[in-house]
């Protein structure tokens, strides 16, 4: 990690050439590329809260009034926490079929989901993007975000004018980063099963979990999904489905 950091500076040196730069920044690039590999938990909580609160500001938030939230709230009654996570819901008001978790507890569901399934599948999904969380896949995620920002403060360092904006905005491009990670064929599989224990432990019904999986199907075909990051999702509910038969 050390030769990546040092790498990234000194390409940004010698391409900034004439240019003035700000050795603070540059030195201040170069720790944040190592730090990401060693990100702790408490680190990767806090980092989460701020993205929370960013990607809350830049989209519609369903009101308490809302239907939606309603709704939600009514699903989601007597979750207060999972696995020693204390959850807070809610609902962005937007088209896309899409949802997330992160570390502290964020959870955030798309009225597109809403719109397109069942409350058990939407509680299917809420636990597959927590399994995300508690199986170490966002962390990893945050990690290779943060190297990136810090590759951003380097270019900033060195004059670069567009770069330095892109910096100035630096949290919100993290949190969408971290908001929208993609993941592995195994990641997903490991979060499909974990959303399956769940929902058993929370007394939902387990077959929320193929039942989504399916819709996804139907709605974008196999071979593609609700994000390029989601493979397969009727192979996957085929999975799911042996896997309950097994229980």
């Amino acid at each position: 990690m050390k030769k990546l950091a040092l790498a990234v500076l000194a390409a940004t040196v010698l391409s900034a050439q004439a240019q003035a730069f700000d050795l603070g920044s540059m030195i201040s690039a170069g720790t944040d590329l190592m730090k990401s590999a060693t990100l702790s938990d408490a680190d990767v909580k806090a980092l989460a809260s701020e993205s929370s609160v960013a990607l809350d500001k830049k989209n519609q938030v369903a009101p308490a009034s809302s239907a939606y939230t309603k709704r939600l709230a009514k699903m989601v009654k007597g979750l207060d926490s999972e696995d020693g996570t204390k959850l807070n819901f809610k609902v962005y008001l937007t088209k896309d079929v899409n949802a997330f978790a992160m570390a502290d507890g964020t959870v955030r569901v798309y009225s597109g989901l809403m719109d397109k399934m069942s409350d058990d599948e939407v509680r299917f999904v809420i636990g597959h993007e927590i399994g995300h969380v508690k199986l170490g896949h966002t962390k990893k995620a945050m990690q290779l975000a943060y190297a990136s920002s810090a590759a951003r403060k380097a270019a900033a360092g060195s004059g670069n004018a567009v770069a330095a904006e892109l910096s100035s905005s630096e949290l919100g491009a993290f949190a969408e980063a971290v908001a929208n990670a993609q993941f592995s064929q195994s990641q997903e599989s490991d979060a499909d099963s974990y959303a399956i224990g769940f929902l058993k432990r929370h007394n939902y019904n387990v077959q929320g979990g193929p039942a989504a999986l399916r819709k996804l199907a139907e709605l974008y075909g196999n071979d593609s999904s609700l994000l390029s990051s989601h493979p397969a999702p009727g192979d996957r509910a085929a999975k799911l489905d042996k896997q309950l038969q097994a229980l």
